[in-house]
């Protein structure tokens, strides 16, 4: 009996994490670019010329699946966005020939802080930051363009983007908000300046006298 209670220790011992060791990593799949890739949410646009019924806005369901005419149900949001596109065209090429089709994958983005209308929008990742504050309306008249920060789940990510920069060159991915701050009240009241520099100057003469 003591050798049995001793060959099932020995087995526990071995079976055991050694400490300190890391669990094993999960396997996924390389290649992706997780900054471009889709998210629930975004929505595949797809044009094919002379094809309305096969054309349109697809969103991306909240399991990752988008389904689209003829193709079905596709888990997009694992694949590299340029071979996802391949994908899609080729799988349309099987049933029609010699036809134009587009491909554009839309992100998700908020825009939030002083502008016309904050909300939610999809954006072209060939759009420029401008064309991004424009779907919002643009700034409103206390909107600093030179501020404009970049935010993801709360944290600030970058700051300072500028109105020419890129949508798909920069680090702004689906799910992110961009933050329009207002002009310091300085600068929004240069009248207070003014007064303050006028005071200064009668004060002045006033005790030159």
């Amino acid at each position: 009996m003591i050798g049995v209670r001793h060959l099932l220790a020995a087995a526990v011992l071995a079976t055991a994490p050694v400490a300190g060791a890391q669990p094993s990593a999960v396997t996924v799949r390389t290649g992706v670019d997780t900054a471009a890739a889709l998210r629930p949410g975004d929505v595949v646009r797809l044009r094919i010329w002379r094809e309305p019924d096969l054309s349109g806005d697809f969103a991306v369901d909240e399991t990752g699946v988008v389904v689209l005419p003829k193709v079905g149900p596709l888990q997009v949001t694992s694949e590299d966005p340029r071979s996802l596109k391949t994908r899609l065209i080729n799988a349309y090429g099987a049933y029609l020939n010699q036809v134009s089709i587009d491909v554009v994958l839309l992100r998700r983005v908020q825009v939030v802080g002083a502008v016309r209308s904050p909300g939610l929008y999809q954006v072209d990742p060939t759009m420029v930051l401008s064309d991004l504050l424009a779907l919002a309306g643009g700034p409103t008249s206390q909107g600093n363009l030179k501020g404009v920060r970049l935010l993801r789940n709360g944290q600030k990510i970058r700051d300072g983007l500028s109105p020419s920069d890129s949508v798909g060159t920069t680090s702004i991915r689906s799910g992110d908000q961009v933050y329009v701050p207002e002009k310091s009240w300085l600068s929004r009241n240069p009248w207070f300046i003014r007064t303050l520099i006028g005071t200064a100057v009668t004060v002045g003469f006033a005790i030159a006298r």
